[in-house]
């Protein structure tokens, strides 16, 4: 039981580690380098930055709600805007935003299926 006391911040502290991650991602200029061989992979690296976040607030069992309304209905759209205009070497991409949407859609949909499903009862 002590376990699970102690271990209780280790949830919340991955949640804003990975928001700081998706900080990262988002906000860092990209560095020169040849493009990824797979085509459309930063578009994968969106779904996963915010799904990530939402994942592990939703992992929380507290109300993660909150995280899901800023991460897709404000961040979202905000970040690629603030790459358009503030970032050199970024520029904004309407296709990102749908990504980014993807991600937090779909996190936000297998935490609520993981939490619906019924559970074995002990004998």
């Amino acid at each position: 039981m002590n376990e699970l006391r102690s271990a209780r911040w280790v949830v919340p502290v991955a949640v804003w580690l990975l928001l700081v991650l998706q900080l990262v991602v988002l906000y860092v200029p990209s560095a020169p380098g040849p493009s990824a061989p797979i085509p459309h992979a930063d578009k994968i690296v969106h779904v996963l930055a915010f799904a990530a976040p939402v994942l592990a607030a939703g992992l929380t069992r507290r109300r993660w709600w909150p995280l899901v309304a800023v991460a897709g209905v404000l961040h979202a759209p905000v970040s690629e805007v603030v790459q358009h205009l503030c970032l050199s070497g970024r520029s904004g991409d309407p296709r990102d935003v749908v990504a980014d949407l993807v991600g937090v859609a779909g996190a936000s949909v297998a935490i609520s299926l993981w939490f619906r499903r019924p559970r074995r009862r002990r004998l």
